[in-house]
């Protein structure tokens, strides 16, 4: 969950933090000689990232960094399954298709919950043939992906969501000797309670018909992002699916010093290691599908070949108009300040790449954010009266028709 405000911890924003965070680790060994790290597994070593498994399911997921061949066969494969979902002969050009990417945005992500279920309302709300999801945005995008019949369990996830249901705090210690300054079991069982057998299910047949859903993480040990095929894993079978896919959705809302990491015990040729996971919004707030996935589309376009139609919308569960703010100078102060300057310009940058990557594919570009008009502040971390507000200021406006940006707003 992107934007949880950090007040009580630093984290310094440049490469050097690390001989910071040494010197800072070493000076607290001297004076607790008795504590230590928690434990992990061995990481996968070098080289192996790709040949990495959790569940031993080929497509259950992707690495973007070395190559989207694998993705791109598994955005054919769906295509072919959608094509006989709708009794198309094999080959033929399908209808348009409808893209869906939710961002991170922690809190702000009852913006995007209250958008979906207000859009149900007004009454046409697509099937999507993608949903992808980072952060919070991965918690909403199951969900999205399900459709409107799930629209109660998505209200009750941002409105009824209060601080208890997501973390516990710890110690002023854990910042040197525990791996995060939260413990976030009490999210792990917030999605266990409407991650069950019964929505598996659902997502397992909606992969069948064709359609995907990705949720992004980030690989700190290989520092990759990592995209994984939620429906794939659900209609694996296996019997770690729908415990799997719940942790996913832990590792992707997990921030980095606030919660601690998802570890994924994994196999190499038979050999078992441990991978650690955060929030996938350490690389990307928000994705459609990496950016060299689409020669073959531009190649088509450019010799004047009919192409898959496709209308992508964006939901960025934040502003992206600069959020002033008296910073104060203390060494607390600038970082968190700097940090929140970063995470912003970071949501900024994604809106405006996917733009860019649309309109090069000849894609419908549709874009929604919190406006200015939303004034409430945040007076804590998931604050119930906060979330309510921003998930009525969302459904409001979708349910008399929302009117989406057709430019991000530069």
């Amino acid at each position: 969950m992107t934007r949880m405000r950090l007040s009580k911890t630093g984290i310094s924003p440049a490469g050097d933090r690390r001989h910071f965070l040494r010197a800072l680790a070493a000076g607290g060994a001297a004076l607790l000689p008795g504590c230590s790290a928690p434990p992990r597994g061995t990481a996968v070593p070098l080289g192996s990232t790709t040949r990495a498994t959790v569940l031993g399911v080929p497509n259950e997921r992707f690495f973007p960094f070395y190559g989207t061949d694998p993705l791109e066969a598994e955005f054919a494969a769906a295509g072919d399954r959608l094509r006989q979902a709708q009794g198309l002969a094999p080959g033929t050009l399908l209808p348009e298709v409808q893209l869906l990417a939710v961002s991170g945005g922690g809190e702000n992500g009852a913006f995007g919950a209250g958008l979906l279920c207000g859009w149900s309302e007004y009454g046409n709300r697509p099937v999507f043939e993608l949903v992808t999801g980072v952060s919070t945005g991965a918690l909403t995008a199951p969900f999205a992906y399900l459709g409107s019949a799930y629209d109660p369990q998505l209200r009750a996830v941002y409105t009824d969501m209060d601080v208890s249901r997501v973390l516990e705090k710890r110690g002023l210690t854990a910042a040197l000797w525990d791996d995060a300054m939260a413990d976030n079991s009490p999210l792990f069982k917030t999605i266990s309670v409407y991650l069950n057998e019964a929505m598996l299910a659902a997502l397992a047949n909606s992969y069948n018909g064709g359609r995907l859903l990705l949720i992004g993480t980030s690989d700190i040990d290989a520092q990759q992002p990592v995209i994984w095929n939620i429906g794939a894993i659900a209609k694996s079978g296996h019997p770690r699916a729908l415990d799997t896919i719940r942790r996913i959705l832990l590792a992707s809302a997990a921030v980095p010093g606030a919660f601690p990491p998802t570890l994924f015990d994994v196999t190499v040729d038979g050999v078992a290691y441990q991978e650690m996971h955060v929030d996938g919004g350490a690389f990307a707030q928000a994705f459609l599908y990496p950016a060299a996935m689409t020669r073959q589309r531009r190649k088509q376009m450019a010799g004047g070949k009919p192409v898959v139609p496709a209308k992508a919308y964006v939901i960025r569960n934040g502003r992206l108009d600069p959020e002033w703010a008296s910073t104060e100078r203390t060494t607390m102060g600038i970082a968190s300040r700097a940090i929140s300057t970063m995470i912003a310009a970071s949501g900024l940058n994604d809106v405006i790449r996917m733009y860019n990557t649309t309109q090069r594919d000849g894609i419908d570009y549709n874009l929604a954010y919190i406006g200015t008009d939303f004034t409430m502040k945040l007076p804590s971390p998931f604050d119930q009266d906060f979330m309510r507000a921003l998930f009525d200021y969302g459904y409001q406006r979708a349910r008399r028709g929302y009117n989406w940006a057709k430019t991000p707003p530069i």
